[in-house]
């Protein structure tokens, strides 16, 4: 081939950059951000509900909106667009797909199976923990939201907000985006699991129970161990979104007096 015949650099395709895993740092910043907008839009809920009351704007008026089972349910609703739009945006810059970056797959049934006992032996020996120990079953914090809830005609809503919107967002958040980035850090996927653990902890802090804040960490425990098994996201939303609704329907059990508290 003479030299007129060998095509010019600048004839040459433009190099695509790879695609990449944000790490721990990458991770942490854009986990930041994504529960930065999740925060924003739970409070914008809050901020609607408080000016239209129509009444002078006290820490008792916020308070109130804060516990109304309406306004929970809501704000949770609100979280998971914000999310959603925030993990789309670190993945994309990332150059990758959201389904498999944020584990987005099915897996087998026996994985299936595997987690529904394991969530029920879980949450049946805290259960029997709390009742060796003294300690209810049930939050405060939960029974005066679906206590207000059950009053305005939305508890429909709440169980749809708890069992679906704070399960899809969370999971995506916890197991999805930090547990994928952080594994594939210096943290390994064994230091991912703690400390998705822990920041999905922290994100319960309205429970104030120190009791309850170790079974939610043995919980994103058992949860970030699947997410590492399976490789799906879809296992840890089902379980997420099982226990919320059995925590539910376990408030309501002990509101009517079936069950003790």
């Amino acid at each position: 081939m003479s030299a007129i015949d060998t095509p010019a650099p600048t004839d040459l395709p433009p190099a695509t950059k790879p695609p990449r895993v944000w790490k721990f740092w990458g991770t942490t910043l854009w986990g930041v951000l994504a529960f930065a907008a999740m925060s924003l839009g739970q409070l914008t809920v809050v901020a609607y509900q408080v000016l239209r009351s129509g009444e002078p704007i006290d820490v008792g008026l916020i308070a109130s909106a804060v516990s109304s089972g309406t306004t929970v349910a809501l704000s949770v609703i609100m979280g998971l667009p914000a999310v959603c739009l925030a993990l789309w945006l670190a993945i994309r810059i990332a150059r990758q797909s959201s389904t498999d970056y944020l584990g987005l797959r099915n897996t087998s049934w026996q994985n299936w199976l595997l987690g529904t006992v394991a969530l029920i032996v879980l949450v049946g020996a805290w259960e029997v923990m709390a009742k060796l120990t003294g300690h209810k079953s049930a939050p405060g914090f939960m029974l005066e939201v679906v206590k207000s809830a059950q009053a305005d005609g939305t508890l429909w809503l709440l169980v749809i907000a708890l069992t679906a919107g704070a399960a899809i967002t969370e999971e995506l958040l916890a197991r999805g985006f930090l547990y994928r980035g952080w594994s594939e850090s210096f943290l390994r996927p064994v230091g991912a699991m703690m400390l998705s653990s822990l920041v999905w902890t922290a994100m319960h802090a309205q429970y104030y129970d120190p009791f309850l804040f170790t079974q939610v960490f043995t919980m994103g425990l058992l949860f970030g161990y699947l997410r590492y098994r399976s490789g799906s996201t879809w296992l840890t939303i089902w379980l997420h979104a099982l226990n919320n609704f059995a925590a539910t329907v376990q408030t309501l059990l002990i509101m009517k007096g079936v069950i003790s508290a």
